[in-house]
């Protein structure tokens, strides 16, 4: 199959890239090598996917509708696209609000206007955020609970998103799928998540920053779990021959359904890195939420989503990729 999938530099799309590509689709890639944060380390990414045959990449910003339009041109056998690409973080929302309306909402209508031009299209997969349940005090959370209340400008332009490919759903008959992934970790992660921020800090004997002084509670997902979802979501789509079937315009919850106590997120880290932790305790910053739990019943049901990576295991081989990264 001809795929497209953005944000293909990304620490999900590097990861569903790979897996893709070892099965045998084509896939095309796109990225815009953003400097939101270490740009080495999406270059890094990328050059293990460039040597493959059957990868393309094409560097660009996903709202920059020329470019976007030239891509979708070029490759016309095209049958999904899955949209990892977004101006991403909570906090960096407050310094720069711009980005999160260029990137993630105009790139969301550029990509689905260009669906609405592919010949062969089937499927619109994309990514949304946990972070949408926003000020929603009902735990587990649930894609059947209003999201009304987002607490960040990420959370509400992800929020819009969903919208908008509602809209488009109905409108133009395009199917999709949109998923709320819960705080994603592992190799060649995100430097800006904690996973990768208290490994760092405590290799460094520096302090590491524990907010609402470690009263927070989040659904660690391993990054293999969560691309199994996609894939599964892939599959199901391929085999289905019925357009109002239930991977049509639905939003699923991607993410551990074990939610871990940041605390006890820490110790078991301290463990792995034999370790302790600097521990600086700061009070609740603007836009985070206190907890996520994940309510995966839907997606269980729909596309056998089985998360099975416990934290010290995921943890473990994270610190390892980590320390042959950086070559310690």
């Amino acid at each position: 199959m001809q795929i497209i999938v953005t944000g293909c530099a990304g620490f999900i799309g590097y990861h569903l890239c790979q897996f893709l590509l070892k099965r045998g689709d084509q896939v095309i890639g796109i990225d815009n090598l953003n400097a939101y944060y270490d740009i080495n380390l999406k270059q890094a990414r990328l050059n293990l996917l460039t040597p493959q045959t059957n990868f393309v990449f094409h560097q660009g910003a996903v709202e920059d509708k020329d470019f976007i339009d030239e891509v979708f041109s070029a490759y016309p056998q095209t049958v999904y696209v899955v949209h990892l690409a977004a101006q991403a973080g909570v906090r960096y929302s407050l310094i720069d609000p711009y980005s999160y309306i260029n990137s993630n909402i105009m790139g969301h209508v550029t990509l689905l206007e260009a669906c609405k031009k592919l010949p062969h299209f089937k499927h619109f997969l994309y990514a949304s955020s946990s972070s949408v349940y926003g000020a929603n005090t009902k735990l587990p959370f649930a894609t059947s609970d209003a999201v009304d209340h987002p607490i960040s400008l990420y959370a509400a332009s992800k929020r819009a998103c969903e919208l908008i490919s509602h809209c488009y759903d109905h409108l133009f008959n395009i199917a999709q799928t949109g998923f709320r992934f819960f705080t994603v970790y592992g190799p060649w992660g995100r430097p800006d998540m904690a996973t990768y921020l208290f490994t760092q800090g405590i290799l460094n004997d520096q302090p590491i920053s524990v907010y609402n002084f470690g009263k927070m509670r989040r659904n660690f997902t391993y990054i293999d779990d969560i691309i199994m979802g996609l894939i599964n979501c892939i599959d199901v789509c391929e085999q289905s021959t019925d357009m109002n079937d239930k991977t049509r315009d639905r939003i699923y919850n991607l993410g551990n359904n074990k939610s871990e106590d940041l605390m006890d997120f820490i110790s078991t880290l301290e463990k792995v890195l034999n370790k302790k932790a600097i521990i600086n305790l700061m009070p609740l910053q603007s836009g985070d939420v206190v907890d996520t739990v994940a309510d995966i019943t839907a997606t269980q049901r729909d596309f056998d989503f089985k998360p099975c990576t416990d934290i010290t295991e995921g943890l473990t081989k994270f610190v390892e990729w980590y320390k042959s990264y950086y070559k310690l």
